[in-house]
């Protein structure tokens, strides 16, 4: 923060907070000297900031209460926060709002952004696909995301420096088809010079990211958001899991999303359907295979099969203890309702030994 205009707005910020802030306290925050604070203070005294001198040991400056700064300013990644929460909370379903009353938040506050950052979150929210309720976090370096963004859109090449899962660092030309957020996390997926074929990359794995000169075309009827789904599903795992369903595929999407298994048709006009899933656990699998509730048959692997008998058989025990469980409820049930040949002990008297 070098410009003296950027450290007169971080005043304002510091002191909109709340609270008496003391010069020397001020300095510091600023990296300036005491001198400089005061001129600061001016600034804004320029401005028609209500600032406050407070006199006094503990003195210092602060705003007048009930101040409200009316201008919205926000960093790049503020902005894109505020904007992906609002447009990604009304695809998701998530905003108790009506959807003109949140298209007219993101309206004012794209109006109010400086027109550089304003086209960069507009080609975000143009070239964006929101595959799901998104998590928590969807974690990304705003520069990055909006600089990928931008390239999709206009349909620009770029040199990316990419840290692959494994740890391997590398860089290639690729043409951005389109960005994807799904689960938390940001996806590009497009062209890739170094395989010479459509890849998916994540956005938080970027290093570098730098536009080309040129353009490129995008394949007709493209589609990102199924592209990565399709590849986070085909992903390299530890175990190729391949399960034979009775079912329809719809029915099977409710439980395993494209994201989770690839479906194929085994032979047309039967009922069976074949889902392939590739998974570094397998533990997870036996429970939704049981919620899918349609008769199943597990081609491999074999720690999958003892996996399914396992759970069948905690199910099959934790029947036989409830119904012990109910046994018992209906003994003392009785007993509270005087049946003879129950007593407060418990049990009948030829069942005691009397």
């Amino acid at each position: 923060m070098t410009r003296p205009i950027a450290r007169v707005l971080a005043l304002l910020e510091i002191l909109q907070s709340g609270g008496t802030r003391t010069v020397a306290e001020l300095a510091e925050r600023l990296d300036v000297d005491e001198r400089t604070v005061r001129r600061y203070v001016d600034h804004l005294l320029d401005l028609d900031i209500p600032v406050r001198s407070v006199r006094g040991r503990h003195g210092g400056y602060r705003l007048s209460p009930g101040y409200r700064m009316p201008p919205l300013m926000l960093t790049d990644e503020e902005a894109l926060a505020v904007l992906l929460g609002l447009v990604a909370g009304r695809r998701a379903g998530l905003l108790s709002t009506s959807v003109a009353a949140a298209e007219s938040a993101v309206a004012k506050v794209r109006r109010v952004l400086p027109e550089s950052v304003g086209r960069r979150l507009d080609a975000l929210l143009e070239v964006a696909d929101f595959t799901a309720p998104a998590r928590p976090a969807l974690t990304a370096e705003a520069e990055v995301l909006l600089t990928v963004a931008e390239a999709a859109r206009d349909r620009r090449p770029v040199d990316l420096g990419y840290t692959a899962g494994h740890g391997g660092a590398s860089e290639r030309v690729v043409h951005p088809y389109g960005i994807v957020a799904h689960s938390g996390r940001w996806y590009l997926t497009g062209f890739d010079s170094a395989s010479e074929q459509v890849r998916t990359f994540r956005v938080d794995r970027i290093t570098t990211v730098e536009l080309r000169a040129g353009t490129f075309d995008v394949p007709a009827g493209f589609d990102p958001a199924q592209r990565v789904l399709t590849a986070i599903a085909e992903a390299p795992h530890q175990h190729e899991v391949s399960v034979r369903i009775r079912s329809t595929p719809e029915q099977i999407r409710a439980v395993f999303p494209p994201s989770v298994a690839a479906l194929e048709e085994i032979n047309p006009g039967t009922p069976w359907v074949r889902a392939r899933i590739r998974a570094q656990r397998l533990e997870w699998i036996p429970p939704l295979l049981a919620a899918l509730d349609r008769p199943f048959v597990v081609e491999q692997p074999d720690a999958l099969r003892d996996l399914v008998r396992a759970l069948a058989n905690r199910l099959a025990d934790a029947l036989d203890r409830t119904g012990s469980a109910q046994v018992e409820e209906d003994e003392s049930a009785l007993l509270g309702l005087g049946v003879p040949g129950f007593d407060e002990v418990g049990g009948t008297a030829e069942e005691r030994g009397e």
